[in-house]
């Protein structure tokens, strides 16, 4: 998908900070400092989403416009240990609400890094998305920081612990854009379903 537009919209903690607009959106979720900002940004090709090297900074569910026709959602991330336990549960109702009850959600996109294997938080997350029958797919960041073998190694290990088959992980670069093709091929699969009640 070409982007000709893509713009920041809003922050919100709960369901009366959604946007209003009927659009599909497309959520972005993982771990703090998996690379999402970035990940979002890349395929933007516009940097929107606030990268930091803090992880944890995110504590909001941030909307973007994309071609005035999307709406990417960016979740706050989840596993850092220096955030406080209150703030930590906060998010977790935050983002469970979103996913849960958002009608307009049309994708759900799981980040993790391809250098790491899946935390306990990943599975969770995986298993808690299937339960509740949202569709998702699975991309392993940073990819360049990896030979060929260790990349091929790194997806291998990733399939088993998700119990998914191996083209389901989808390796991508912010740096190189590797892997930008078949995640938009996902996004517009699925967006160009989505009919407004």
């Amino acid at each position: 998908m070409k982007v000709t537009s893509a713009e920041f919209v809003t922050s919100a903690a709960g369901p009366e900070g959604y946007p209003k607009e009927r659009l599909a959106e497309v959520a972005f979720m993982g771990k703090s400092n998996v690379g999402k900002s970035s990940l979002l940004n890349s395929l933007l090709n516009k940097k929107l989403a606030r990268t930091s090297n803090t992880p944890g900074r995110t504590q909001l569910i941030n909307y973007f416009r994309v071609n005035r026709a999307i709406l990417f959602v960016d979740l706050p991330g989840y596993g850092y240990a220096k955030v406080p336990m209150a703030i930590k549960k906060q998010w977790g109702a935050m983002v469970e609400n979103y996913l849960a009850n958002r009608k307009e959600l049309v994708l759900s996109i799981l980040i993790l890094d391809s250098r790491h294997a899946p935390t306990a938080n990943d599975l969770q997350l995986k298993s808690w998305l299937e339960h509740s029958g949202l569709p998702f797919i699975v991309v392993s960041t940073k990819a360049d920081r990896l030979s060929n073998n260790q990349l091929r190694n790194s997806l291998r290990t990733t399939s088993e612990s998700l119990g998914m088959g191996l083209d389901s992980i989808l390796p991508y670069s912010s740096i190189t854009g590797r892997g930008a093709d078949r995640i938009w091929k996902a996004i517009t699969d699925r967006t160009e379903q989505f009919r407004p009640d």
